[in-house]
């Protein structure tokens, strides 16, 4: 019995690793788009760092990243941006792969 036990226990920690990485893969793709965001919206520095922790948090509001482009249409839209839907998932696309990377690598 002890070792189905081993199995369950090994099993839960991979599930709560593997949970904790995909957040922090899904956290880091939102913090590259959202300072590619802000390099679009005129932003540098300081500014578009915390405009980045504020894509961030925007995507704490539901699974996937539907929230996070609803936030930066709407911040393009009030700029009078017109950046299409395709090369706004087309960045989100590329901001997830260089996320992965970047977390495979520190890992």
């Amino acid at each position: 019995m002890n070792g189905f036990n081993d199995r369950e226990k090994a099993f839960e920690n991979k599930h709560a690793h593997d949970e904790a990485v995909d957040f922090t893969v899904e956290a880091r793709c939102s913090k590259l788009y959202g300072l590619w965001a802000a390099e679009q919206l005129g932003l540098s520095g300081a500014d578009a760092n915390t405009y980045a922790m504020e894509v961030v948090e925007s995507n704490l509001e539901e699974p996937g990243f539907d929230d996070v482009l609803r936030k930066v249409k709407g911040d393009f839209d009030e700029k009078s941006l017109d950046v299409s839907d395709h090369i706004m998932n087309a960045e989100l696309d590329k901001a997830l792969t260089e996320a992965k990377k970047q977390i495979a690598e520190q890992n």
